[in-house]
């Protein structure tokens, strides 16, 4: 990123996020005080389908999730309840991605 990011910034990252099979939202402290990331999920919502979009919560030492309401509307990574990793929708229908157990 540019010391100073300008309209060819923007269209840089709209013509990566365009040409990408899956967009991957790493949801941090500093991603979401980020001032481009929040617009980089808004586009990519306009640009890809809601199965083309997986956010990858993170947690503090405290237990505490990082990332805003609106990304509840999109995939997310979690530890399934059986074990391993899965991906859940918004209404919390999971798929196990890794892992011995099903969901």
């Amino acid at each position: 990123m540019p010391e100073r990011p300008d309209r060819r910034t923007a269209e840089k990252i709209q013509a990566k996020i365009r040409d990408l099979e899956m967009f991957f939202f790493l949801a941090t402290q500093n991603s979401m005080a980020s001032r481009w990331c929040p617009w980089e999920i808004g586009y990519a919502d306009g640009v890809k389908s809601l199965n083309r979009i997986l956010v990858i919560p993170t947690r503090d030492s405290r237990g505490v999730t990082h990332g805003n309401e609106y990304l509840e509307l999109y995939r997310h990574l979690d530890k399934a309840q059986t074990g391993g990793i899965g991906s859940y929708d918004s209404a919390g229908r999971g798929i196990r991605l890794y892992g011995n157990q099903s969901l």
